[in-house]
């Protein structure tokens, strides 16, 4: 299953995407909000995934609280799958707590899900199916 992304909590993505353009000598693409999600993200092409940013738009959004308790820095890493649904079905009957049983949009258009961190060690884990954009 391949990396989709790395995601990193920022409080500002107007401070923090010019310092990885800059050092990784690549650009970002546009910011786009996930209103549902509480945050506005950017991500930056890596090669092999990207690095998605994440700035919260309210304080009580899951990457404001995540930012209030933990400060800046890596918030979770996503896989790539051909088929979420199926995965899900897969990781329930593995005993992973999922937070998301359903998968629903998010960035990009895509349908994405989240493993619980206590499942993975501690990890926040995505798994994201790329989809047509939302209208």
């Amino acid at each position: 299953m391949p990396l989709d992304h790395l995601g990193i909590a920022v409080r500002s993505l107007d401070q923090a995407i010019p310092r990885w353009e800059s050092a990784l000598g690549q650009k970002a693409g546009r910011p786009e909000e996930v209103p549902g999600q509480g945050v506005r993200v950017c991500f930056l092409a890596t090669g092999t995934g990207a690095l998605e940013f994440l700035e919260p738009t309210r304080p009580d959004s899951p990457v404001g609280r995540f930012l209030a308790r933990r400060g800046e820095g890596l918030h979770h890493v996503a896989f790539a799958v051909g088929d979420l649904g199926a995965k899900l079905a897969e990781l329930k009957g593995h005993g992973v707590k999922l937070i998301d049983p359903q998968p629903r949009r998010g960035a990009r258009g895509h349908w994405v899900a989240f493993a619980h961190p206590e499942s993975f060690g501690g990890v926040l884990t995505e798994f994201v199916q790329p989809g047509e954009p939302s209208p």
